[in-house]
């Protein structure tokens, strides 16, 4: 990552096509190109993805700022028709700043052994695995002996937490705002009062990844004391989020429900009923992007025994499932 330039507009250089071995002096020629004398380096992000998934992996990367990575590798997992490792070097604009970009296409397997020679030294290395596949062969395994933080939808690809790396589960961390605001709730007296009342908890989310609620109820459980997900149940539901993102919330029991429904993109109502009481307001819950919720976990990395909890409660109910 190089110094901020103000009042200048950069424009993308690159790519240049090479090779593993040529691929510094690439950079350094695109380097050459620009009136930027220092460089900072302030980590590797390694990202592992597929043709499918390579442009919204691309938008996403593009939405981080340099401060969080400065050098970018892109894995795309696919077989070419030269069966050799394709590998382009660029340089990506990114808020005044310049960040190097390695886009590499190669089976799993050749990606192995090109991946970690491009690693910029002595600095955090972060692995994002970015596809929906499990990984085959040991091309994730490898690279996790290197990581300071792995990036992935940990219940999918059943990565439990690891003392090795921070783990960091991007559906996880973008419900952040809905545990902030579920926690609001309770933040006058009487409604921390009725809580104990509450013996079921009903949780939307969009039909096509229930996983992220799954994580959310896990959590919901943990700080409640229940020793499992029995007394959760989990409803497909449109609204206007994101398909990683939660839908609504209530928790209930004899007399007393506490609700959160996602009214737009960036807010939600809160309705409380206990007692003679019932009330509504509107609180502000933002949708988080992709790129920022990359930029959340690689800034503030999970170690927390609350994500370990939450993760052992969704693990099981999954495999109640099976």
């Amino acid at each position: 990552m190089a110094d901020k330039v103000t009042n200048t507009t950069l424009k993308p250089l690159g790519p240049l096509p090479t090779t593993v071995r040529e691929a510094q002096r690439k950079l350094d020629e695109l380097w050459g190109q620009t009136d930027i004398e220092t460089r900072a380096y302030t980590g590797n992000i390694i990202t592992l993805t597929t043709p499918k998934h390579f442009a919204r992996v691309q938008e996403a990367l593009s939405g981080l700022e340099g401060r969080y990575a400065g050098r970018q590798i892109i894995g795309i997992m696919e077989r070419t028709g030269t069966g050799r490792v394709n590998l382009d070097a660029s340089l990506v604009p990114q808020n005044g700043l310049y960040v190097e970009r390695l886009t590499l296409s190669a089976s799993g397997e050749q990606l192995r052994g090109a991946i970690l020679p491009l690693l910029r030294s002595a600095t955090v290395n972060h692995v994002w695995w970015a596809c929906d596949d499990p990984p085959e062969g040991r091309l994730l395994s490898e690279l996790t002996e290197v990581a300071d933080q792995v990036i992935a939808d940990s219940l999918r690809l059943d990565l439990p937490p690891n003392l090795h790396y921070a783990l960091a589960d991007l559906g996880w961390s973008r419900s952040a705002a809905w545990r902030e605001a579920l926690a609001q709730v309770f933040d006058s007296k009487d409604a921390a009062q009725a809580l104990p009342q509450v013996n079921h908890l009903t949780v939307w989310a969009p039909e096509s990844n229930q996983r992220p609620a799954l994580l959310f109820a896990g959590w919901v459980a943990s700080i409640l004391g229940w020793e499992n997900l029995d007394a959760v149940t989990f409803q497909t539901r449109r609204c206007a989020r994101e398909h990683t993102d939660l839908c609504g919330v209530e928790l209930r029991g004899p007399e007393v429900s506490f609700k959160l429904e996602a009214e737009s993109h960036d807010s939600a109502t809160a309705t409380t009923c206990f007692g003679d009481i019932c009330r509504q307001n509107t609180l502000m819950l933002p949708n988080m992007t992709l790129a920022e919720g990359l930029a959340r976990v690689m800034v503030r990395p999970e170690r927390s025994t609350v994500f370990e909890d939450a993760w052992k409660l969704a693990r099981a109910q999954l495999d109640k499932q099976k």
